[in-house]
């Protein structure tokens, strides 16, 4: 997929070791990019990350960074880890969450509120503020964010979810206002439910959600998408093909909703 997009950039993907931000890591990696950095906390998935986007790209460079983004001091190393490497920053692909599957507000434990807070949307918060400074200065830079359809439809079981995805949008429309005189652009993929994810197979392993994702799912006409099926809208929305494109936040949900 367009070979040479992403020639000589520079690319860092968080909670990246598997799913939709794997799947960009290739395509990144494919097009060009003079390095692809992955991130999440397990130091063997990383390893096997790194060694998929290079089998699948011989000859690109991929490096895993270890760390939690839900804790400040952590994602600022990340990122700065990259920075400090590289002198730069070209990509930032943000595909953090939780590992809580969907439950109505009143089951849902309070003590869990700060890690459905912190992986959807406040994570996302600590890397822009390290990376999006350092685009601005250097005057170009494409910023994903990978959300959710929760965040644009009202959906049962998905109440702080949705609340989180819902922030994650409009931060990523306000700050696109903000840093697009200097050459920043900032966009969103919002998928609804991805087949082949962790995140599939937390939601089919609870009773409850996986009843409502059941019918969701049978309205998925076109089929319900996998990681290999979003990254390449995450993977356009980064390149100069998408030169002219930010502040927007596009659906990939096999039409589910419209």
């Amino acid at each position: 997929m367009f070979p040479s997009a992403f020639d000589g950039k520079i690319a860092l993907l968080t909670a990246s070791t598997s799913g939709i931000g794997l799947a960009t890591a290739k395509l990144f990696a494919a097009g060009g990019a003079r390095a692809v950095y992955v991130n999440g906390r397990d130091a063997s998935a990383g390893a096997r990350a790194v060694a998929e986007i290079m089998g699948t790209a011989p000859g690109a460079h991929a490096e895993f960074v270890a760390g939690d983004l839900s804790d400040a001091p952590q994602a600022a190393r990340v990122c700065d880890t990259v920075l400090q490497k590289q002198g730069r920053v070209d990509i930032l692909l943000h595909a953090g969450g939780a590992e809580i599957s969907p439950k109505l507000f009143v089951d849902l434990d309070p003590a869990h509120y700060r890690q459905l807070i912190d992986g959807h949307f406040t994570s996302l918060l600590y890397c822009a503020s390290v990376v999006v400074p350092a685009m601005v200065r250097q005057g170009a830079g494409a910023v994903v964010a990978i959300a959710s359809d929760a965040g644009k439809i009202a959906t049962p079981g998905e109440t702080l979810i949705g609340s989180m995805k819902a922030a994650v949008i409009m931060y990523v429309r306000t700050l696109s206002l903000e840093v697009s005189r200097h050459g920043v652009r900032v966009n969103c993929v919002t998928p609804s439910l991805v087949a082949k994810t962790k995140a599939y197979d937390r939601v089919m392993a609870s009773e409850f959600s996986r009843r409502l994702f059941e019918k969701a799912a049978a309205r998925a006409r076109l089929g319900v998408p996998k990681p290999d099926d979003i990254a390449p809208l995450a993977a356009f929305l980064a390149s100069s093909f998408a030169s002219h494109i930010s502040g927007q936040a596009i659906s990939v949900n096999g039409g589910i909703s419209a």
